[in-house]
């Protein structure tokens, strides 16, 4: 075994307290099949990406998922702080949330749910499928080798659907509801002591949401509505009497402000999407804002524009007032990485195309294919430093930076060329003549693979 496959084994190396030993065997086998194949992420295409398909005891592998007694709270927890170190102990932890939908049919997955889908939606026609719906919490970091800041998830939480919970006598939660949930866990793993903030898209913009996040010390950074309700500070009134005001005079929302003129705009460049700079102009100002019937919070908000007039008008808010309004906007403009995420998971590690049917297989698998997408930038964080990794060139493509495809190809790159090394004379023709003749043929087979991959 060279030492690059040692490295990527390492990386994995810290879940095996949550196994036994046999246990811990079986999920090395299944973490690695997994990374190796490149159809259905199928219990039985692993084994067969791992040259186990004649294993006999097949159905213990299967057992793993629907039996064995493991936390995916406490494999979420070592995730988590595996990726903590990433960033240095006085920075602050940016972190992304957004729910994603597993397409899946069967009468046998109960706790599907008939939802928007959102990817295939759009403004005049919307589209509904039955599926699964996942809350996702990630990292939001930009690697040096990297352009653009990358998601890298570490919890994931099944939400079943209503009718689900009914026919279980649970108690439904909704998507904030388990937002909330997540952020306490968060805190409750860090402590007090680290800033956290957390970016969400506009379905998280919620004064109850907001509310608890800053009861557990935590800024949220979301998008709000163009008709959003903006309030001044009230005014204090030591002589009068009764209750306090919550609010002050009601102020003009963001529509309105696009109309009027004399406004204080700036102009500002930011990093985009992809490392590429824009220059926007903005407003900024710190005010109340009251929403879903609850006790107005202060905010600031920001509302930026493109001056060249393609992109609409974006109405920014953040619960940190000291926020600065530059950091704001790139903020939300990372959230983007956590939709890159979702697609790259389904495109390169084979979500929705899971075949397991019981309820604690369907729980464990979509985080684990979700955790290894990290697992696996942190494997390609370790090949760049050692110069082995690359970004793939082709005639009508040109990179200039790898991509999570050419980090998952290298991976798999290092993990083959050693197996094939490892037993040398079995892949080559006529058993082998010579060191150098099998050397040649397995280093053919390695570029098979590639391309197949």
């Amino acid at each position: 075994m060279n030492s690059l496959t040692q490295i990527i084994l390492s990386i994995l190396a810290p879940f095996s307290v949550l196994f036994s030993k046999p246990s811990w065997k079986k999920a090395l086998t299944l973490l690695i099949g997994a990374l190796l194949c490149t159809n259905k992420r199928t219990i039985c295409s692993a084994l067969r990406a791992m040259g186990l398909s004649t294993e006999a005891s097949f159905s213990k592998y299967h057992h793993l998922l629907n039996r064995t007694g493991w936390s995916t709270l406490e494999a979420s927890r070592i995730l988590f702080f595996m990726l903590l170190r990433l960033i240095s102990s006085d920075a602050p932890i940016r972190l992304l949330v957004d729910e994603t939908l597993e397409r899946r049919r069967g009468k046998k997955i109960n706790a599907k749910g008939y939802y928007r889908d959102a990817v295939r939606s759009s403004k005049s026609q919307i589209v509904k499928t039955t599926g699964l719906k996942w809350l996702v919490m990630a990292f939001s970091f930009r690697f040096s080798f990297m352009k653009r800041a990358i998601a890298l998830p570490f919890f994931s939480i099944l939400e079943p659907s209503k009718k689900y919970n009914e026919g279980k006598k649970r108690r439904h939660k909704t998507t904030l509801q388990w937002t909330s949930q997540m952020i306490c866990q968060v805190r409750r793993w860090v402590g007090r002591a680290r800033k956290i903030v957390l970016v969400g898209d506009g379905g998280f913009a919620v004064g109850r949401l907001l509310l608890d996040c800053a009861r557990h010390g935590v800024a949220l950074v979301s998008r709000l509505k163009m008709n959003a309700a903006l309030f001044d500070f009230p005014e204090e009134s030591p002589g009068k009497r009764g209750r306090k005001p919550l609010k002050g005079k009601k102020l003009i929302n963001f529509k309105e402000m696009l109309k009027m003129g004399g406004l204080p705009w700036q102009e500002l460049e930011i990093v985009g999407y992809n490392g590429i700079k824009h220059v926007v102009r903005f407003i900024t100002a710190i005010c109340m804002w009251g929403a879903d019937g609850i006790t107005p919070v202060p905010i600031k908000w920001v509302l930026v524009i493109d001056p060249s007039g393609k992109l609409d008008p974006l109405p920014l808010m953040s619960s940190d007032l000291e926020m600065e309004a530059k950091e704001i906007i790139e903020l939300y403009i990372d959230r983007w990485g956590l939709e890159v995420t979702f697609e790259e998971t389904r495109e390169y590690l084979g979500v929705e195309t899971q075949r397991q049917w019981s309820d604690k297989a369907i729980e464990r698998t979509t985080p684990i294919l979700m955790g290894l997408y990290s697992l696996v930038c942190l494997m390609g964080k370790e090949l760049h430093q050692r110069g082995r990794l690359l970004a793939e060139q082709c005639a009508w493509y040109q990179k200039d930076c790898p991509t999570f495809s050419d980090i998952l190809k290298t991976v798999r790159l290092i993990l083959w060329k050693d197996n094939l090394i490892s037993r040398k004379g079995t892949f080559c023709p006529s058993g082998g003549n010579s060191s150098q003749e099998a050397e040649e043929w397995m280093d053919s087979l390695v570029r098979c693979f590639v391309q197949a991959a």
